[in-house]
């Protein structure tokens, strides 16, 4: 699910407290049912920190939440981020990476190494503090970690994923074209018809909107 940042909300990442101040915003917006479960989110950012978007990956239950390393950066490799930032919530109000909170990191890296985008670092937050991995060298730690290196089948698989995505953001690109491509058309014929209807001649009508006789005259027929 997508975020959308409000009016007030930085669009560059220049620092942890940034992320915390949006994300906090984020997560008192949600209902206070919805504050006592997690929530992973994932924030894509190209290389100088402009956030390109905030999707809401999971919401699990009130102490755990599930997640598939493709769903994190499927949207990341669409939209072509080159940085991302991993956040999710602790109901419980407790700053402490859990051994799953690390693990999960640790299988994200990897997964971040072979498409090419930098996992930047890992906030856990509550509705008044927040810890970075990156700050307290958890990240580094785990950067160094050889326990998801993965084997090279499931390299391929990553890569067969990574060429799936990139099919499916070729198909939205062709169809927004598409669509810009039939709004210029409608603009057109509306112009036309307008200036038709004032009386303005054809030939002072193609020369005003650059386009030629023969299209003119395909919206006149179609009047």
């Amino acid at each position: 699910m997508d975020i959308k940042l409000a009016k007030h909300d930085k669009r560059y990442i220049e620092s942890t407290d940034d992320v915390y101040s949006i994300m906090q915003r984020v997560l008192l917006r949600e209902n206070k049912i919805d504050q006592e479960k997690e929530h992973l989110w994932i924030i894509g950012m190209n290389q100088r920190g402009y956030i390109l978007y905030i999707e809401l990956i999971a919401l699990g239950s009130y102490k755990a939440v599930n997640i598939e390393p493709m769903n994190v950066f499927r949207v990341a490799v669409m939209k072509n981020a080159s940085r991302v930032i991993l956040v999710h919530n602790h109901p419980s109000g407790s700053l402490i990476p859990s051994e799953e909170d690390k693990d999960i990191t640790d299988r994200l890296i990897q997964v971040a190494r072979i498409l090419n985008i930098e996992l930047t670092d890992h906030l856990i937050i509550t509705p008044r503090s927040y810890i970075s991995f990156r700050t307290t060298r958890l990240m580094e730690e785990l950067e160094q970690s050889l326990k998801y290196v993965p084997p090279y089948q499931v390299v391929e698989r990553i890569r067969k994923e990574e060429k799936q995505i990139a099919k499916e953001q070729l198909a939205v690109e062709k169809n927004k074209t598409r669509a810009e491509k039939e709004k210029r058309e409608k603009l057109i014929r509306a112009t036309v018809t307008a200036l038709l209807d004032k009386g303005v001649p054809i030939e002072d009508i193609t020369k005003i909107l650059e386009i030629t006789p023969k299209v003119v005259e395909r919206i006149i027929n179609l009047k």
